[in-house]
């Protein structure tokens, strides 16, 4: 028998939700989450229905070296195609309306209730993006981590963009350098659909409880179409392995060098950033995207005071917008609560 209360809001929901003068109170969001990748990512339109496909290079020809009277054998490229594929994260808000309309402020306690649905779908949305996995859960999108889930090249070519921060136990954390752009790694959503998070308010309904009796209620809808879409794996690099435990200790990770080293695995850069380059860099760097480092509070606070220090040349506290941003090299560093601080080592 399902509890009562678990799903539907109740009198005792109503009546938490009331100040000393019977108006709406306004509720302390406790469980909100600061995750800046969701503001800082790149969305483009699907070129499929159902998520977006790529076409990648995977062999360059290769010429002979001839001699005089002999022939050369013809030559030509190699490519492959990959298809992302998007989720669809979908839920009903349904309050009872004779709850709803008690005391008269039915709009301001049906869009108390709304706001915490936006929160929770935004946090699940940033979750997957770092941590879904398709072939654990095929009805979300595939994120970052399973994309980048060795720092053994024999097992994965994207393991050259894997670093190590030297954690061993499960209380390690990532920090992710990731370039948004078109012909890097974006969000998309099927082609001819809506992007971002939609909410519709359906207004009046009958509705049925567990047992099949219809009451009136006030429905809302809410739908987010999302997939995640990794055109070129040399555009993002993560620094796994950073014990959390020991970010004070003498068996710290080195931040700094990681994120050196981690700079210098992107193909191209902002050029304040890192002084080699591709062969094709001005085509590339003019659609390349932005350059975005993304951590946990955690790191980030340690980040900070890292940037405080005298000596230190690469981290800044930079003015932004009227916000004061860290960055390193001239990149921002963004927060992600998201990115969790148990994570098992990569090996």
């Amino acid at each position: 028998m399902a509890t009562i209360g678990s799903t539907a809001l109740t009198y005792a929901d109503w009546a938490k939700r009331l100040d000393d003068g019977y108006r709406i109170a306004r509720i302390i969001e406790l469980l909100s989450q600061t995750n800046e990748i969701l503001d800082d990512m790149m969305v483009v339109e699907g070129n499929l229905p159902t998520g977006h496909k790529t076409t990648v290079r995977t062999g360059l020809p290769q010429a002979t070296w001839r001699l005089l009277n002999t022939g050369v054998p013809n030559a030509k490229s190699t490519t492959a195609q990959i298809i992302d594929t998007c989720g669809n994260l979908e839920t009903y808000a349904v309050i009872d309306k004779d709850i709803a309309d008690l005391n008269g402020n039915t709009a301001e306690f049906r869009l108390s209730e709304v706001r915490a649905f936006l929160e929770g779908m935004s946090q699940q949305v940033a979750s997957t993006l770092i941590y879904g996995n398709q072939h654990t859960n095929p009805e979300r999108f595939t994120g970052f981590a399973p994309r980048y889930s060795t720092k053994t090249t024999a097992n994965s070519q994207t393991a050259n963009n894997v670093l190590d921060g030297g954690g061993t136990s499960s209380t390690n954390t990532s920090m992710w350098l990731v370039t948004w752009g078109d012909d890097t790694c974006h969000a998309t959503f099927p082609k001819g659909k809506i992007t971002g998070l939609q909410h519709r308010d359906m207004g009046e309904w009958p509705v049925t409880d567990s047992a099949g009796n219809t009451y009136q209620a006030y429905r809302d809808h809410f739908k987010w179409e999302i997939g995640f879409v990794l055109r070129d794996w040399r555009y993002v690099a993560r620094i796994a392995n950073i014990d959390v435990t020991q970010l004070t200790g003498v068996s710290a990770a080195n931040l700094i060098n990681l994120l050196v080293r981690a700079l210098y695995r992107l193909p191209t850069a902002p050029a304040n950033a890192t002084a080699i380059q591709t062969s094709d860099t001005p085509q590339v760097r003019a659609n390349m995207g932005r350059v975005v480092i993304y951590c946990n509070r955690i790191v980030r606070t340690y980040l900070d005071l890292q940037a405080m220090n005298k000596t230190n040349v690469l981290l800044r506290l930079e003015e932004f917008e009227g916000m004061v941003v860290t960055t390193f090299r001239g990149i921002p560093v963004r927060t992600c609560d998201a990115i969790l601080s148990t994570e098992a080592q990569v090996s």
